[in-house]
């Protein structure tokens, strides 16, 4: 006698829709079910972070090899190649600070 009838349903139904208004239902209805969708998601990552975690903990307790120190001679070509870029970089300042800009180039065509 107490269970859930049709008609209880259809009342609750005509509640909501005079409380909220047909035309924000859906509106409500497509961000529930994003909501939805993102907390699905994010419990399927945090299950995905646990599996990770413990494959991690096992990466780490692996001996990793001894590094090996680089040659000098890879670290000099690399100076060589920062002081060219840096060179590079003046000689295009000095271009720029000898050219002079557009909107002063406007100016002095106006006057």
């Amino acid at each position: 006698m107490n269970a859930l009838q049709p008609w209880h349903i259809i009342i609750l139904v005509l509640v909501v829709v005079l409380l909220f208004g047909a035309k924000r239902l859906p509106d409500a209805a497509r961000s529930i079910g994003k909501s939805m969708k993102i907390f699905k998601a994010e419990t399927k990552d945090m299950a995905g972070d646990k599996d990770k975690a413990a494959e991690t903990e096992e990466v780490e307790t692996k001996q990793l090899p001894q590094a090996t120190t680089p040659a000098p001679a890879a670290s000099t070509a690399q100076d060589k190649q920062v002081a060219d870029l840096q060179r590079q970089l003046d000689e295009l300042k000095k271009q720029q600070a000898a050219t002079p800009a557009p909107a002063e180039q406007a100016q002095k065509n106006a006057s």
